[in-house]
């Protein structure tokens, strides 16, 4: 049997990764709202883990934890990403994750939707679960006129999910300077994507809070998920005027 060696520049890229991780982690530490931001990722990924240990044969809700392990798997990639310095890449699965978030908005609302959107075909996933359906029907339901959903899903699209002129802003390390070759690591462009990861981590724990029965919360996740909810909602959009950390 021929013995393949690893190829040196593949490790010497992993040490690089390994490297940036520290060093994203020593930022972190040194700024108390976006470990807030963390905490509230963890508590949704701990969320999504009781939605799946609820013991629950019926076919709807296997749709729900389904969706909740996507999302779980999804936060966890996109921290790996983060930590290691590709922001860009870390982008296109936090768009994944917000529109799981959307369409599980969706069967919140009614959850006779689930079963239709298992079995839909083409046609009607087109037209009724493609994700600018889903948002429309969300802003319907909510009155809204602002667009807020599709702007957010629209900016993760371009600056990272679609190859276009756009996204070479989340490959430059400094506004303005050069675009690099493989991960880096610079302080706004982490708190950029930690934050905005941390908002869609709320979303997404609200939604999946809601899907669950009353009376689950092994190890008081849900309680505790509400307690970071709502210090990272005092801390972050407290009308105070005060400045970031």
């Amino acid at each position: 049997m021929t013995n393949i060696s690893f190829p040196n520049n593949l490790d010497s890229l992993y040490g690089q990764e390994q490297y940036l991780r520290e060093k994203a982690i020593e930022i972190i530490q040194s700024k108390p709202k976006l470990s807030l931001h963390f905490q509230a990722i963890e508590r949704a990924m701990s969320l999504a883990k009781i939605v799946v240990d609820y013991p629950e044969e019926d076919e709807d809700f296997k749709v729900v934890k389904m969706l909740s392990i996507r999302m779980f798997n999804a936060f966890g990639a996109s921290l790996t990403l983060i930590f290691s310095g590709y922001h860009q890449n870390s982008g296109m699965i936090m768009r994944d994750i917000l529109e799981t978030v959307f369409l599980m908005d969706l069967f919140k609302t009614d959850h006779t939707e689930i079963e239709r959107w298992r079995f839909a075909d083409k046609k009607t996933q087109r037209e009724k679960f493609s994700p600018v359906a889903v948002r429309k029907a969300l802003d319907e339901r909510d009155g809204l006129h602002t667009m807020k959903r599709a702007e957010t899903y629209k900016m993760l699209s371009e600056l990272a999910a679609h190859p276009n002129m756009h996204s070479q802003h989340m490959l430059r390390p400094e506004k303005g300077g050069d675009i690099v070759t493989g991960p880096f690591m610079e302080e706004s462009t982490l708190e950029a994507g930690v934050s905005e990861l941390g908002r869609i981590a709320i979303q997404a724990g609200e939604i999946m809070n809601a899907l669950l029965p009353e009376g689950w919360d092994l190890e008081d996740v849900r309680a505790s998920f509400a307690l970071t909810k709502n210090e990272w909602v005092e801390t972050l959009y407290k009308q105070s005027g005060t400045d970031d950390d």
